[in-house]
């Protein structure tokens, strides 16, 4: 079969095969090769994103979806705790349980939104697949936890400073020491809204991330609001390890007539440290989520 015909089927079988390049010494070099080398003009990768920007877009896009359920929200929390002094006027009169249950109280308004809400939240995110949408988003996994906690723990001042008020009130206390709670409420925040996510995104199930909500809101009512003189030593124990109780703490100490404001001051740094630990930790299972 002579070379012509050798050709012709060689093309009809394979009609998209490339042709050989010439090997001569006046051949052009091949187009993969040249196109090997980097092209200068190639436009540059954008830079990665900002931790504090980021940050803040994700705060004001949570804040504004939540901004439809704030007087819902506010009331049910405040109506809560604003109902638990009421029924524990009955049987304090007052001290250091009066001191306790007000202290408790305030702080139950932050444990409600920024532990219960916000496992339910994390938890309906991971269950309807809305982790994919900010796993696709070029931010810091920091920085959609932070700002979610955020944006609900923002919501938390204005009730807490109501049942802190109401309770002066009922148990004729002092509030010239009310201007701690701009320190114990994004602390106490943080520390329960770090812990509420984490519960959310490692539960396995929405139901579940539900029920350890209520039952982490649970703990910090009873352990938070009862006064600790009249509880067992191991329930005690367990009140050390739950965030909120620090928090706590650092207030009730506000209405002594000479508060010892190095304890205050130590508590607030405890909260802190957990605050910074639960959110490193819901960091981390936000993470874990959004790659399954």
């Amino acid at each position: 079969m002579s070379d012509r015909s050798t050709g012709a089927v060689r093309a009809a079988l394979a009609p998209d095969a490339p042709t050989a390049p010439a090997t001569g010494a006046g051949a052009e070099p091949a187009a993969g090769t040249a196109g090997c080398a980097q092209d200068p003009h190639a436009a540059p990768l954008a830079p990665r994103a900002r931790f504090f920007p980021s940050l803040a877009a994700v705060y004001r896009a949570q804040l504004s979806r939540a901004r439809v359920a704030r007087i819902p929200l506010l009331f049910v929390a405040t109506f809560q705790s604003v109902g638990i002094m009421i029924l524990m006027r009955g049987v304090v009169d007052g001290g250091s349980e009066a001191r306790a249950v007000v202290a408790g109280s305030s702080v139950l308004v932050v444990a409600f939104v920024a532990l219960n809400l916000l496992a339910q939240y994390f938890g309906q995110l991971r269950a309807g697949g809305g982790l994919d949408h900010y796993a696709t988003l070029p931010v810091p996994p920091a920085s959609v936890v932070l700002g979610a906690a955020a944006a609900y723990a923002s919501f938390t001042l204005p009730g807490t400073l109501v049942t802190a008020v109401f309770g002066c009130l009922l148990f004729g206390l002092p509030m010239s020491g009310l201007w701690i709670l701009a320190a114990v409420v994004p602390l106490a925040g943080a520390a329960l809204a770090g812990l509420g996510a984490a519960l959310g995104l490692l539960a396995p199930r929405q139901e579940l991330a539900t029920l350890a909500g209520q039952l982490g809101m649970s703990a910090a009512l009873l352990l938070g609001v009862l006064p600790p003189e009249r509880m067992p030593a191991v329930i005690v124990w367990a009140r050390d390890l739950l965030p909120s109780t620090y928090g706590v703490e650092a207030f009730a100490r506000t209405f002594e007539a000479s508060p010892d404001w190095a304890a205050v001051v130590l508590d607030l740094g405890v909260c802190a440290a957990v605050g910074v630990l639960s959110l490193a930790v819901a960091t981390w299972a936000y993470r874990r989520a959004a790659v399954r």
